[in-house]
This record gives structure tokens, C-alpha cells and sequence, in this order.
């Protein structure tokens, strides 16, 4: 009648056949003696004690309660059931000493803890292999909490922290579909060859460069390093460029000139070409191509990229001749910018914009009409000019044209009859 069940175990404590009293002093005891093994990864354990919580009994009413609950006229059916038998019983714990004991176990030490690492992949042989996850030890502090707490209120003396899913994991491993996904495309990637052409000359880009521009971040997203593509083809853009770069020039007086600026020649759309490429590499293509151009010769040849039919202009000689496939078309005396008014003709190889017949060229103080109209400098050109009765010597210096090259009009007419856009102009 005043004893518990044969049996009977309270917070996993055994009571069985004691009266309450009793049972209230094997329980402090064990209370005083609890201690709760962490067992960490490498065969490494931890301790925590009551005495390090204040772990105790919250109040000796609940034991009359319990006994209460168990009919003494049934003690036989305990044998046949353990019903009755499992009991538990409030206790209270400092949360603040609960809370820094968990915070000093050395699996928390910064020097201990080992992240976790998904799978990497490396560059090898032309292929992309995997390198397997790191499972760490880092312990999900919130988790580990809640098991300590549950395991000291049900007088449980051991957690397996590897069992209770303390620890936090890669979020993909070696065998993940996700893993073998980006290799497959990375490798895909990789497999991409594209070779690049500049007249006779050729530049190949294929997996040893494109490897060092692919990244996998955390959450295996495969990105372009755009910076290292941008810089691949800077360094083509340095090699293969000639907008504005110094050209060897033999003149029609037979003398050789070095002569730069101007916006003749070829530049490559960095911008665009970037898109480009990386989009081929996405494609996995082995394919052979010219970049996309800002700027393109119009007349490529194994001689220069001025090639063959060119317009040349010399200021202090104030001579034009025109080539067309070689053969001279026509020269003659012209009159370029007035040197006096700050207006000179400017030096470089630039290219015919278009031309036009019957133009109105206007400017701050005049409005004047020409007959054949050949613009390659923004608003500078060649053109007749049925003004001038003189063309030559140094009419150029002190009443020369506000930047034109002004031409007699026969000049003018076989330029305008023979010439195309894109055509090199010459002015030295």
C-alpha cells in the first residue's frame, strides 16, 4: 500500500519496492552523482555533471502523485506489464550554467572545430575529377541543446552525438546527383576548343586556359571568372588590334614613314566577344572563328592591313594620290587645313565613312555646296572645290579650309567614281 511498484524506475532511477521517502533520497542521491558522456567523433567524450547545471528534483509533491497513480490491489499485473511501471518526475536545471557548459565544451573550441566541405573538383589530364566532401565535426550547437536537456530530464547518461544528427554535414557528397552534375558540365566545359583566326595567323584557347576561368561555389553554381575572359582577350585585343597603332608606310616619293592614330583598322568588341566566347564554351563547341570587330579593315592583304587601294595625302606637300588595286587612279595638288586659324588636317590612317553627291557642308559661319562629298575624320573630308582656282604650295597655311581636303573637281570625280566606304586615308 505505500510502496511503489516492483519494478518501478522513476527518470530511469529504480524505485522499486520503496516508500516515498526513500524513494525521494535514492533519487537526490543519484541526481548528486548524474553525469551525462557526450561521445564525439575520433573516440573523443565529453562530460557534463549535475552539480555543473543544478540539476535536482523540482518539488518532493510529485513522487505522492506518482505513487498515486500506481493501485495497490494490481501489483500483481506489474509482472505481465511495465505500464505503470516508467515514471517521471519534474526536475529543474539553470538554464544560464546549462547554457555556458555547452558553450566551453572543447567540441566548440575554434581550435578543435573542423568545417564542413562539400566536394571540390580539380583540373587533371584535360578532365575534371572529384575530390571528396570533408564531413568535419562541427556540432549544431542548438540541436546538442535540446538532446542535453532531454536526456537529463529522462536520467539518460549518454548522447552519441554522431547517432542524434549533432553534427553538420556537406550539403552535397561525392556520390550527390548534383556533384556528378557539375562535373559533367564542367568537364563539358573544358572539352570546348575554339580557335580564333587574324588573316594567316591563329590563337586556340581550349581546356588548360578555360579551367582557370570556371568557379563552383557553395551552392554548385558553375560561374565565369569574367575578369580572366575579359584579360584573355585584352591580350588579344594588344596582339591583334591595329586602330591607331604605327604603321610602316612607303610614301609615293618612295620614302619610308612611321605614321600612327586614326580609326583605320581592326578592334575587337571586347564586351561582345566575352558574351561570345563564354557562350561557346557553354556549348562545349570546337569551332574556328574571327571575334566579333568594333572596327574592321575593309581591305585585309598579306601587305599590311592598308592593302592595296588607299587614298594618300601629303600635308606638307599638299599632294594627294589614289590607289585602286594598286594601280594610281589619279594625284593632284589640294588644299588641306588652314595652320593660321588653328584648323591643320590631322595626321593618321582613317577610313572613308561614306560619300555622297551634292552635299551642303555648313559650319558656325558658312554653309557651302560640293559636288562630291568623301567624309573619313568626323566632319573632315575630301571634296571638290570650285572656288579655288589655285590648289598646292602653301596656300594651306594662311588660307587653307577649316580642316577638308579640297580638291580639283576632275580630282574629286575619279576619287568619288572609285573609292568605296571603309577605303584607308592616309594623312602624313
Amino acid at each position: 500500500m505505500n510502496h511503489f511498484y516492483i519494478g518501478s524506475k522513476i527518470n530511469s532511477i529504480s524505485v522499486s519496492g520503496k516508500n516515498i521517502e526513500d524513494a525521494k533520497g535514492v533519487i537526490e542521491a543519484e541526481l548528486q552523482n548524474y553525469t551525462l558522456t557526450l561521445k564525439e567523433r575520433e573516440s573523443k567524450s565529453e562530460q557534463i555533471k549535475a552539480s555543473d547545471v543544478g540539476l535536482k528534483l523540482s518539488s518532493g509533491e510529485e513522487l505522492n502523485k506518482l505513487k498515486d497513480t500506481q493501485n495497490p490491489f494490481k501489483w500483481v499485473a506489474v509482472f505481465f506489464t511495465e505500464k505503470d511501471c516508467k515514471m517521471n518526475i519534474g526536475l529543474s536545471y539553470d538554464e544560464n550554467l546549462l547554457k555556458e557548459k555547452i558553450d566551453k565544451l572543447s567540441c566548440f573550441s575554434s581550435d578543435n572545430v573542423v568545417e564542413p566541405k562539400n566536394p571540390s573538383f580539380k583540373y587533371e589530364d584535360n578532365n575534371y575529377v572529384i575530390i571528396s566532401e570533408v564531413s568535419g565535426n562541427k556540432v549544431d550547437k542548438d540541436i546538442l541543446y535540446c538532446y542535453v536537456v532531454n536526456s537529463m530530464l529522462k536520467g539518460e547518461n549518454e548522447i552519441d552525438l554522431e547517432s542524434a544528427g549533432c553534427y553538420v554535414k556537406p550539403k552535397y557528397n561525392s556520390d550527390s546527383k548534383e556533384t556528378i552534375e557539375v562535373k559533367d558540365t564542367l568537364n563539358k566545359y573544358v572539352s570546348s576548343k575554339i580557335t580564333y583566326t587574324f588573316g594567316e595567323k591563329k590563337e586556340t584557347l581550349d581546356g588548360s586556359i578555360i579551367n582557370t576561368w570556371l568557379k563552383v561555389d557553395d551552392n554548385f553554381q558553375i560561374t565565369f571568372d569574367e575578369k580572366k575572359v575579359m584579360a584573355y582577350m585584352d591580350t588579344l585585343s594588344k596582339t591583334y588590334d591595329t586602330v591607331g597603332k604605327t604603321r610602316k608606310f612607303v610614301t609615293s616619293l618612295g620614302n619610308t614613314i612611321y605614321i600612327n592614330g586614326g580609326d583605320y583598322g581592326q578592334s575587337i568588341d571586347k564586351d561582345k566577344e566575352v558574351r561570345n566566347l563564354i557562350k561557346d564554351i557553354k556549348e562545349g563547341r570546337t569551332i574556328t572563328k574571327e571575334p566579333e570587330y568594333s572596327s574592321k579593315t575593309a581591305f585585309p592583304s598579306n601587305n599590311g592591313d592598308i592593302g592595296t587601294t588607299y587614298v594618300e595625302i601629303n600635308l606638307s606637300k599638299q599632294q594627294l594620290w589614289f590607289y585602286k588595286d594598286g594601280s594610281l587612279i589619279v594625284e593632284g595638288d589640294v588644299v588641306t587645313g588652314n595652320i593660321s586659324k588653328n584648323h591643320s588636317t590631322r595626321k593618321g590612317v582613317f577610313k572613308l565613312k561614306y560619300k555622297a553627291r551634292n552635299a551642303i557642308l555648313r559650319g558656325a559661319d558658312y554653309a557651302t555646296f560640293v559636288n562630291y562629298w568623301m567624309p573619313f575624320d568626323g566632319g573632315i573630308g575630301i571634296h571638290d572645290a570650285s572656288w579655288r582656282k589655285n590648289f598646292g604650295g602653301d596656300i594651306y597655311r594662311t588660307d587653307g579650309s577649316h580642316g577638308c581636303v579640297n580638291s580639283p573637281y576632275n580630282v574629286a570625280h575619279l576619287i568619288y567614281d572609285n573609292i568605296k566606304p571603309g577605303t584607308p586615308i592616309i594623312c602624313y
